[in-house]
């Protein structure tokens, strides 16, 4: 079997950490909680995947905490994915008549700056290439 990761290695494992966080883990947390783990984990050079995703405003908390700790020698900031996950059709008449609210569940993907590059996106992939600094 592949030796994933060298642990005698003092600058750490050899490949990019993924970090998948389910919407339940997230879903009791407040906005700044999630901010600081989504950083934190990003800040160690690892690439985020939110289930959920985050609402519109803690993705723009984000983005405005993302920009208070960027460092030219440290941090370059983030890269960040967001597509609608496909919803579950209400076919009820309820369902029909009251018009179902939009689903705001997402997966979004995050990265430092530095390392994940968009090659593509549309309503259903996230294609990115990862690298280490």
């Amino acid at each position: 079997m592949p030796k994933a990761t060298n642990t005698d290695d003092p600058e750490g494992p050899d490949g990019v950490q993924i970090d998948l966080i389910s919407g339940e883990r997230m879903e009791n947390m407040a906005t700044m909680e999630k901010i600081r783990m989504i950083l934190d984990g990003v800040h160690d050079g690892n690439i985020v995947i939110l289930e959920e995703g985050l609402t519109p405003d803690e993705e723009s908390r984000l983005i405005e905490v993302t920009m208070s700790e960027i460092s030219p020698d440290e941090f370059n900031g983030i890269e960040i994915e967001t597509y609608p996950k496909s919803k579950a059709n209400d076919s009820s008449l309820l369902g029909r008549i009251m018009g179902s609210e939009e689903s705001t569940a997402k997966l979004t993907v995050i990265g430092p700056a530095n390392q994940i590059e968009t090659l593509h996106k549309d309503e259903t992939l996230i294609s990115a290439l990862v690298s280490r600094d």
